[in-house]
């Protein structure tokens, strides 16, 4: 089963004895789940009215922010191409009560590197910081399709961004007050790879060229981008896999904080509200371990290598 580890430590830069730091690097590089139940993000008196879906435009299922120019229009926060400040995505309201929530966002990112940092010191010269996002929706209970549906367990993969093996390393905490974040954890990475990977058929020859060419992928799509997005959609469109495959259920009370590969950990959203989430890419050079990466698993299943050399 996937390892789920609870370390007690306290605050975002916390103090690790030898033992704890050789723990959340294990767990995190084995592809299991690191829970840190008394690292908690704070809000104010004043920032707990963010906790309404209120805030969200409707459109999006998060909100996000950037680092770009922020600036608001009609109510509504547009993206400026200079670079410095945030921009602000998938919210509403007035321009003040936008950029405290902006503010808010940003502070989230900026523990959450300097956690990932002190957790895996190797990492910290290669922290790549995407996209941070609040939350305010329900976990499930939207009409998405199949492929979008996150109360399937699934590991995380995204058409049209092409990664090339580099992983995708996420932090994420539960603001709700008096809920847990609920999800489901599947079976190790490999074990689900093994079952699935006979059922992926070759990429269409000529296709990452055309998809990059037509601007429909930030990049080309390499063999490992190939396999990881069919294994996302084939475990997600297995209702089999998904009800029989190994899996438990993990519950993180409010205030926890946790952080895994979630190109590797299999993972469903059960339930829950209010959560903070980071995303970090890291090249796979940055690993303490690389044999671990799906990358590494996958060419070994394979028997074969998935990105160009460089």
């Amino acid at each position: 089963m996937t390892t789920i580890a609870v370390l007690d430590l306290t605050g975002w830069r916390p103090a690790l004895t030898p033992e704890a730091q050789e723990t959340a690097v294990r767990t995190i590089e084995d592809g299991g789940v690191l829970m840190l139940p008394h690292v908690s993000f704070e809000l104010s008196k004043l920032e707990k009215r963010f906790l309404s879906p209120a805030w969200s435009d409707g459109r999006a299922k998060n909100i996000s922010v950037e680092k770009r120019k922020f600036s608001v229009a009609a109510g509504a926060v547009t993206p400026e191409r200079e670079s410095g400040d945030l921009v602000l995505k998938g919210a509403r309201g007035d321009p003040a009560d936008l950029k405290q929530l902006a503010a808010l966002v940003a502070r989230f990112a900026e523990r959450a590197a300097t956690l990932v940092s002190t957790l895996c010191p190797r990492y910290a010269p290669y922290v790549t910081q995407a996209r941070t996002s609040f939350r305010p929706q329900p976990a499930t209970g939207r009409d998405v399709s199949w492929r979008k549906d996150d109360s399937r367990l699934h590991v995380d993969a995204f058409p049209s961004r092409p990664n090339q093996g580099a992983r995708i390393l996420r932090v994420f905490t539960n603001l709700h007050p008096a809920e847990d974040r609920v999800w489901r954890v599947g079976e190790p990475f490999e074990a689900m790879a093994t079952t699935l990977l006979p059922r992926i058929r070759p990429p269409v020859p000529g296709l990452a060229a055309l998809l990059q060419a037509l601007h429909v992928t930030k990049g080309r799509r390499s063999g490992y981008d190939h396999l990881m997005l069919n294994l996302h959609d084939c475990a997600k469109a297995d209702l089999a896999y998904q009800r029989d495959s190994a899996q438990t259920t993990v519950r993180f009370a409010p205030g926890t904080t946790w952080v895994c590969f979630s190109d590797q950990v299999m993972h469903a959203a059960v339930s829950g509200q209010y959560m903070m989430e980071q995303t970090i890419h890291l090249p796979v050079a940055a690993l303490y371990d690389h044999a671990r990466s799906p990358l590494a698993i996958l060419e070994r299943l394979t028997g074969r290598a998935l990105v160009p050399a460089h």
